[in-house]
């Protein structure tokens, strides 16, 4: 009598991590218009101005690069300037945008939250909020 070997416990194995990677990128278009975005646009843009930060922190010094970025230090006055200009301008124009659309998205999300409901409940609701309230209830109570 010979005996099968039986099947591991636990089910099927895991797939492989590119496999999973894949399919966590691919998902990506399910998540809300502001998550898309900023995995699509907003790394993106954050991720060169990260690396024009290091860049410069390495060449310039931290201090000097953050000066920069935010605008106190004019990159002409700094050496080298062929660095400089590409995060002065990233802090000047790109962080302000990725910030700007962050804030665009929530406040649009907020309006439209609001704004699925119908006209009509809307107005039977300020129709009610309008009425006069009746006169106060008596209590049962008598002195």
């Amino acid at each position: 009598m010979s005996t099968a070997a039986s099947p591991p416990p636990g089910g099927p194995p895991r797939p492989a991590l590119r496999q999973r990677l894949r399919a966590r990128w691919a998902d990506r278009h399910a998540l809300p218009r502001f998550g898309y975005w900023l995995l699509s646009r907003g790394t993106l843009l954050l991720g060169i101005s990260g690396v024009l930060y290091l860049l410069n922190g390495f060449l310039i010094g931290w201090a000097g690069a953050y000066e920069l970025l935010i605008g106190i230090t004019s990159p002409a006055a700094v050496h080298p300037q062929w660095c400089a200009w590409p995060l002065s301008l990233a802090g000047w124009a790109a962080i302000p945008a990725v910030v700007g659309a962050a804030a665009g998205y929530v406040i649009t999300e907020q309006i439209q939250a609001h704004r699925s409901r119908e006209l009509r409940d809307v107005i039977n609701e300020l129709r009610r909020l309008a009425e006069r309230p009746g006169p106060p209830a008596t209590s049962g109570d008598d002195c």
